[in-house]
Protein backbone atom coordinates (compact mmCIF):
# COMPACT_ATOMS: atom_id res chain seq x y z
CA UNK A 1 0.00 0.00 0.00
CA UNK A 2 0.53 3.60 -0.39
CA UNK A 3 0.30 6.95 0.84
CA UNK A 4 -1.19 9.62 -1.84
CA UNK A 5 -0.92 13.31 -1.70
CA UNK A 6 -4.70 14.69 -2.37
CA UNK A 7 -5.80 17.69 -3.69
CA UNK A 8 -5.92 20.10 -0.81
CA UNK A 9 -1.38 20.22 -1.43
CA UNK A 10 -2.52 22.59 -4.37
CA UNK A 11 -1.20 25.62 -4.13
CA UNK A 12 -0.06 24.73 -0.25
CA UNK A 13 2.80 22.52 -1.14
CA UNK A 14 3.99 22.87 2.39
CA UNK A 15 6.90 20.36 2.62
CA UNK A 16 6.64 19.00 6.65
CA UNK A 17 6.24 15.64 4.92
CA UNK A 18 9.04 15.04 2.99
CA UNK A 19 11.26 16.16 6.40
CA UNK A 20 10.03 12.90 8.07
CA UNK A 21 10.09 10.44 5.02
CA UNK A 22 12.67 7.85 5.92
CA UNK A 23 12.92 6.97 2.44
CA UNK A 24 12.52 10.20 0.29
CA UNK A 25 9.81 9.34 -2.10
CA UNK A 26 8.41 12.48 -2.33
CA UNK A 27 8.34 14.24 -5.51
CA UNK A 28 8.30 18.25 -6.54
CA UNK A 29 6.38 19.94 -9.21
CA UNK A 30 5.30 23.66 -9.02
CA UNK A 31 2.39 24.07 -6.78
CA UNK A 32 1.84 20.36 -5.59
CA UNK A 33 3.80 17.32 -4.18
CA UNK A 34 3.51 13.96 -5.15
CA UNK A 35 4.79 10.61 -3.36
CA UNK A 36 5.81 7.53 -5.64
CA UNK A 37 4.04 4.99 -5.04
CA UNK A 38 6.54 2.16 -5.92
CA UNK A 39 9.06 3.56 -3.01
CA UNK A 40 7.08 4.75 -0.74
CA UNK A 41 6.92 1.71 2.34
CA UNK A 42 3.83 2.33 4.24
CA UNK A 43 5.60 3.99 7.59
CA UNK A 44 2.40 6.50 8.09
CA UNK A 45 5.17 9.23 9.22
CA UNK A 46 3.95 11.49 6.34
CA UNK A 47 0.25 11.45 7.57
CA UNK A 48 0.32 13.57 10.70
CA UNK A 49 2.82 15.93 9.18
CA UNK A 50 0.66 17.65 6.45
CA UNK A 51 -0.50 21.15 8.02
CA UNK A 52 -3.15 21.05 5.25
CA UNK A 53 -4.17 17.07 6.11
CA UNK A 54 -3.82 16.28 2.14
CA UNK A 55 -2.21 13.30 3.10
CA UNK A 56 -4.10 9.38 2.90
CA UNK A 57 -3.52 5.93 3.09
CA UNK A 58 -4.41 4.41 -0.28
CA UNK A 59 -7.62 2.65 0.91
CA UNK A 60 -8.74 6.01 2.72
CA UNK A 61 -8.20 8.50 -0.02
CA UNK A 62 -11.68 10.72 0.05
CA UNK A 63 -14.03 10.30 -1.78
CA UNK A 64 -13.58 12.52 -5.56
CA UNK A 65 -9.94 12.60 -4.43
CA UNK A 66 -9.37 8.55 -5.71
CA UNK A 67 -7.78 10.01 -9.25
CA UNK A 68 -4.83 11.32 -7.00
CA UNK A 69 -3.51 7.84 -6.64
CA UNK A 70 -2.67 7.98 -10.46
CA UNK A 71 -1.73 11.95 -10.40
CA UNK A 72 0.64 10.58 -8.07
CA UNK A 73 2.35 7.81 -9.95
CA UNK A 74 2.06 9.98 -13.14
CA UNK A 75 3.75 12.89 -11.75
CA UNK A 76 6.55 10.86 -9.38
CA UNK A 77 8.11 9.53 -12.55
CA UNK A 78 8.76 13.06 -14.32
CA UNK A 79 9.13 15.24 -10.85
CA UNK A 80 12.56 15.78 -9.33
CA UNK A 81 12.76 13.95 -5.34
CA UNK A 82 12.53 16.20 -2.75
CA UNK A 83 13.89 15.49 0.86
CA UNK A 84 14.35 18.83 2.95
CA UNK A 85 11.92 20.63 3.85
CA UNK A 86 10.98 24.47 1.87
CA UNK A 87 9.28 27.20 3.12
CA UNK A 88 5.74 26.99 1.79
CA UNK A 89 4.27 29.72 -0.82
CA UNK A 90 3.69 32.82 0.72
CA UNK A 91 -0.16 32.71 -0.09
CA UNK A 92 -0.35 29.35 1.62
CA UNK A 93 -2.76 29.84 4.18
CA UNK A 94 -5.40 31.36 1.74
CA UNK A 95 -5.07 28.26 -0.06
CA UNK A 96 -5.62 25.73 2.29
CA UNK A 97 -9.06 23.71 2.62
CA UNK A 98 -10.61 25.74 -0.58
CA UNK A 99 -12.07 23.29 -2.91
CA UNK A 100 -11.52 22.75 -6.77
CA UNK A 101 -8.13 23.21 -6.85
CA UNK A 102 -7.62 20.14 -9.39
CA UNK A 103 -7.50 22.45 -12.12
CA UNK A 104 -4.69 24.68 -10.96
CA UNK A 105 -2.51 21.78 -10.74
CA UNK A 106 0.60 22.79 -12.89
CA UNK A 107 2.57 19.84 -14.42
Amino acid sequence: MTFVVTENCIKCKYTDCVEVCPVDCFYEGPNFLVIHPDECIDCALCEPECPAEAIFAEDEIPEGQEQFLEINAELAEVWPNISEKQDPPEDAEEWDGKPGKLELLER
